[in-house]
């Protein structure tokens, strides 16, 4: 559904506030963050046509979003002071990765000054905050999920289904609904009309014993 793009980092070293960030986390938007990579592969696999006849299964949309993500999230903790690795990241390393991703939101959350506070269309602009929207993010925090076990992580152990993550989840979608005057309860889908049961046919009952003659 979503994307989050990796981290494009000039020096290993950098602190999670200077790294250079190019996210995309628009649900229309699946433009790949890997373009100069997949040019560059094509070219060389055009110059040598042996390398064609080997060319690797392509994966999914959703298994290279996730791949993405998973790689985002590991510089991400490479680049964390202290460096921390994925067997000591916590429920709360998790949220304090999805706060810093909200400065590079593209969802205005109108607060509860704004005039337009709970304004679905707002008719003019304002100096509200832009946030990652809790769409995005959800699907973020369950492909990284997915990820953890598939890198061989126990699902008890799993950071990203943490208590406090879904509680955090939980919240930004109610503010958020708030804020944005929307809804995101999910709806129900009508049953199609199901035809009545059929009646048993209506003949003659068996006769009585010695009614007959």
């Amino acid at each position: 559904m979503d994307s989050v793009q990796e981290f494009e980092t000039s020096n290993s070293t950098q602190t999670p506030s200077t790294l250079l960030v190019n996210i995309n986390l628009n649900p229309t938007d699946h433009t790949s963050i890997i373009s100069n990579t997949a040019n560059s592969s094509s070219s060389s696999s055009s110059s040598s046509p042996s390398s064609s006849s080997s060319s690797p299964t392509t994966l999914s949309r959703y298994e290279n979003q996730k791949r993405r993500d998973w790689n985002t999230f590991g510089q991400y903790l490479r680049n964390h002071r202290p460096p921390l690795s994925l067997a000591r990241c916590s429920g709360a390393h998790v949220l304090e990765f999805l706060r810093y991703l909200d400065q590079f939101g593209k969802t205005k959350v109108h607060t509860q000054l704004c005039p337009f506070f709970g304004h679905p269309n707002p008719p003019a602009p304002c100096p509200c905050p832009l946030r990652q929207a809790w769409g995005s993010l959800d699907a973020l925090i369950g492909r990284l999920r997915a990820a953890f076990e598939e890198h061989g992580g126990k699902p008890e152990a799993n950071p990203f289904g943490a208590r406090a993550v879904r509680l955090y989840l939980r919240e930004v979608r109610d503010s958020q609904a708030k804020a944005r005057g929307v809804s995101y309860e999910k709806k129900k889908r009508k049953r199609p009309p199901q035809p009545p049961a059929a009646l048993p046919p209506t003949g003659p009952g068996p006769a009585a014993p010695g009614a007959s003659g």
